[in-house]
């Protein structure tokens, strides 16, 4: 009996071990771009701004993660657009900078971009340049729309340390360059 109770206390402590070196693990901003460049296939989309009707399709994105020590994540975008106006197409190139909160949903096991706000905003369209203040607002919604529904990066279920951490309740803090993720100590 002894050696059944002894051998139950050495699992627990080696799950205790195994649970606490899981205590940092991190996602990194290259680990955010890496899982936006998958999803940049699916990131075409029609859509009706100011009245115009437009085809956007991103190109690349670049993540910052805590920019000047914020709580945030920063989204740098780069996408071509076709304005079709008057029966005539235009391409475009557009820029768009969103910043927004990192929330991490623990039923999805996935870490999502909340409150977006468009931070900058340009054109360069048939020699015209400039800013699309005027459009944004409509900017916004088509991507905002596109991360309430769409994470950034899920936790891969198929790694068992993984699994393992995401079995517990987790605490996510935004640092410098990365998301890390530990225990929650309720």
């Amino acid at each position: 009996m002894r050696i059944v109770f002894g051998l139950m206390f050495m699992l627990v402590l080696a799950s205790c071990a195994q649970l606490g070196s899981l205590s940092t693990y991190n996602v990194s901003e290259a680990d955010l771009e890496q899982m936006l460049s998958a999803q940049l296939p699916k990131l075409t989309r029609q859509a009706d701004v100011a009245g115009i009707p437009l085809k956007m399709a991103v190109d690349k994105m670049q993540v910052a993660i805590g920019p000047d020590n914020s709580d945030l994540v920063r989204i740098n975008t780069d996408a071509t657009a076709v304005l079709s106006l008057f029966g005539l197409s235009y391409p475009a190139n557009l820029k768009l900078q969103i910043e927004g909160a990192p929330y991490y949903d623990a039923t999805e096991k996935a870490i999502f971009i909340r409150s977006v706000k468009l931070l900058d905003s340009s054109i360069e369209a048939a020699g015209y340049r400039g800013n699309l203040a005027p459009v944004s607002n409509e900017l916004l919604q088509l991507v905002n729309g596109y991360l309430a529904s769409n994470p950034v990066y899920r936790l891969d279920q198929s790694n068992p340390t993984i699994k393992l951490l995401t079995a517990v309740p987790l605490n996510m803090a935004v640092q410098q360059g990365r998301l890390a993720f530990s225990p929650s100590s309720q």
